[in-house]
């Protein structure tokens, strides 16, 4: 559809941060009858996991919320996806300049922080969890779920505007 609304998220390797990213969004998405408006993908800076998964742990946290991702893999960030989304919606500062130094011509205000659009939470970035314990998985999620609700709500009042 041609005016779909086409979001993006972005972190690293793609297993932990931006497929919880994308499941959460959707299923917000999915819940307020809007996938229809959508198309919503993720992606890493890095090819580390290309193929992969998600991390086990973000499976598990997420499915312990209704959430799926088991049918998520991992793909890296291709110079296409700047033309074909209109966010790109990185995890912290790192990725954001990852994606600058791959793709130094691209339209860069399509970049956002994913922390930038949070309704309750001060933090700037969506921490790595992949080194940590269990609890980084849930931190993860919870700073997702209330980014999500203050993204949607951009993406939708940007897209009437």
């Amino acid at each position: 559809m041609e005016n779909m609304k086409k979001v993006l998220f972005v972190c690293m390797g793609n297993i932990c941060r931006s497929p919880s990213a994308e499941a959460v969004f959707t299923q917000l998405v999915k819940q307020r009858g809007l996938d229809h408006e959508f198309e919503i993908d993720s992606a890493g800076t890095h090819s580390y996991h290309v193929g992969s998964p998600p991390d086990r742990r973000s499976m598990r946290a997420a499915r312990n919320r209704g959430i799926e991702m088991a049918h998520l893999r991992a793909r890296q960030v291709v110079p296409e996806d700047y033309d074909r989304f209109d966010w790109l919606v990185v995890m912290d500062q790192d990725n954001r300049d990852s994606l600058v130094a791959m793709f130094p011509t691209a339209n860069h205000s399509k970049v956002h922080g994913m922390m930038d659009f949070a309704k309750q939470s001060a933090q700037t970035e969506v921490p790595d969890p992949y080194y940590g314990g269990g609890d980084g998985f849930e931190l993860v999620l919870d700073l997702l779920e209330d980014a999500s609700l203050g993204l949607l709500d951009h993406v939708n009042a940007a897209h009437e505007a």
